[in-house]
């Protein structure tokens, strides 16, 4: 592999999802899109194989299981595979090529009791859904050569008839996220990813006036996280001499 070639190509897995089309409509230079066909992330030597043809020095991982959010208690086989040895499988190519892994989390991977966590706060999943992305991060951190990001991001507009006034979330729409993608790739570590501070109901009314309230305490019980949100204070220092950019509301 070229020296040029590794530092210029950027492998993404997941081009068929909902934040991955958006990605492709974008037309980011040397962002490469292999189908599952030409690539399944379940197996090593799919990976390897798409590997040694690209050639790329970074690889974006988006792919995954995640919606509906029933299925990784219903079929949690389905979870480790497609979440943790799938991602687990990136980071031994990456290691093995010397790629940097860029990974996509959740900002649920966190307790969300006190909220505005910091990047190094202690980590408390409370769904299988949230367990799975830690158990991929585990595989990330240990590749110095990574990035994970954990993202609160959503479909524009927000389609729910029904917004929760009692849970804080730092909801970002993807469009915002694939413009701060390509500013962000050459860091390290981990990053919180989202918007300012605020209910999902303030957030949902900007674009849908006629959602309405609902209390998560009277759908899911006294034990809902309340305070979900992140501290977005890294991204912003990162992004603080693009203005446009850091108008992430």
């Amino acid at each position: 592999m070229t020296s040029y070639l590794k530092k210029n190509k950027v492998l993404v897995t997941g081009g068929s999802g909902r934040f991955g089309k958006l990605l492709i409509k974008k037309k980011i230079k040397n962002f490469l899109f292999p189908s599952k066909k030409e690539m399944d992330i379940t197996k090593l030597s799919s990976i390897e194989k798409c590997v040694r043809k690209i050639k790329p020095g970074k690889i974006v991982h988006l792919a995954g299981l995640s919606r509906p959010l029933e299925v990784h208690n219903k079929n949690p086989e389905k979870s480790i595979l497609l979440n943790i040895i799938a991602t687990s499988n990136l980071a031994i190519v990456c290691k093995k090529y010397n790629i940097k892994l860029i990974f996509f989390s959740t900002s649920y991977v966190y307790p969300g009791t006190k909220g505005n966590y910091k990047e190094t706060d202690s980590l408390l999943p409370s769904t299988n859904y949230a367990w799975s992305k830690l158990g991929a991060e585990a595989a990330v951190h240990m590749l110095k050569n990574s990035l994970i990001l954990r993202v609160c991001m959503t479909e524009r507009p927000f389609v729910h008839k029904f917004a929760l006034s009692d849970v804080y979330l730092n909801f970002i729409f993807q469009e915002k996220i694939v413009n701060i993608l390509p500013k962000i790739l050459n860091y390290k570590g981990v990053i919180n990813v989202g918007g300012p501070i605020q209910t999902v109901y303030e957030f949902a009314k900007k674009t849908n006036p006629k959602v309405k309230k609902i209390l998560a305490k009277n759908v899911t019980g006294v034990r809902y996280k309340k305070n979900m949100s992140m501290s977005i204070n890294k991204l912003k220092k990162i992004l603080k001499n693009n203005k446009s950019l850091l108008k992430i509301s």
